[in-house]
């Protein structure tokens, strides 16, 4: 197992302050590892865990989420798309290749699209085309439009769970649950609200850079055909469609992915 170690990144002036988790050998290929709505590095803990020697993963808790600052604004996407080039400066990484997970891959989309001399190339795990034609995002919305401090454990539990289609250890579960009531209501709200007003499709356009697109074939949220739509709009893309997997691979089979990441990397870059 590779070990983990946390650091924070200073943004610069009126840019929040981030934790990030770092795992595999300094000189390897960097990647940044994307979190996704309400998330925090905690949940790539599984692949970094497993980093190869050949990797230098970096995973950054982003603006409003896990122990990162939290600002009264700045929750749209194209928000935590600038974070993210903000971050890579900090840390001294010139090109890496993006990883995003679920709705974090909106984020690390638009990085590919606007800054391609920053991305290698840009892996997209469990991510959505659109979320306009969600009815799961849509039913989500209406429990968090009107949320309010404290934010019920609950709520946080049942976002977390049922994602994979195997179940997963509780105590993993419980962590990933307990990083979500770190988000404050107003992350939670402006968040969301952001993903839902803004136009995913768009974010697809003008991404040039070599795409892996991963999918499970049991995920509850995302279909083939909205995944198709990334194919469709990403000339140099490739989907991999693992069966028997939910919406989180990289919690379900966290050595799966890096391993198909390793070949994607070797193959196109």
């Amino acid at each position: 197992m590779a070990a983990v170690a946390v650091h924070s990144a200073v943004l610069g002036e009126g840019r929040p302050t981030l934790p990030y988790a770092e795992a595999g050998r300094s000189g390897g290929v960097p990647l940044v590892l994307v979190h996704g709505y309400l998330d925090s590095w905690w949940t790539f803990e599984p692949m970094l865990r497993r980093m190869p020697a050949g990797l230098h993963a970096y995973a950054p808790t982003q603006r409003g989420h896990g122990d990162a600052d939290k600002p009264a604004e700045g929750y749209l996407p194209e928000d935590f798309a600038e974070d993210l080039v903000a971050f890579m400066d900090g840390v001294g990484i010139e090109r890496a290749v993006l990883v995003g997970g679920s709705s974090g891959g909106v984020y690390a989309r638009i990085v590919a699209g606007r800054r391609p001399d920053r991305v290698a190339g840009l892996v997209l795990l469990g991510v959505p085309a659109t979320l306009a034609d969600k009815p799961k995002a849509d039913e989500f919305w209406e429990a968090v439009s009107e949320l309010k401090d404290p934010v019920d454990p609950e709520l946080a539990a049942s976002f977390v769970d049922g994602l994979t289609a195997t179940p997963l250890g509780r105590g993993f579960l419980q962590t990933l649950a307990d990083e979500t009531l770190k988000a404050p209501a107003h992350v939670w709200r402006e968040t969301l609200r952001g993903l839902l007003e803004t136009d995913l499709r768009a974010t697809l356009s003008g991404i040039l850079v070599p795409t892996l697109v991963v999918w499970g074939d049991k995920d509850p949220i995302l279909t083939r055909e909205d995944q198709q739509t990334i194919l469709d709009t990403i000339p140099d893309s490739r989907l991999l469609v693992y069966e028997g997997v939910g919406h989180v691979a990289y919690w379900e089979d966290p050595d799966r992915v890096l391993r198909d990441l390793t070949e994607f990397m070797a193959d196109r870059l």
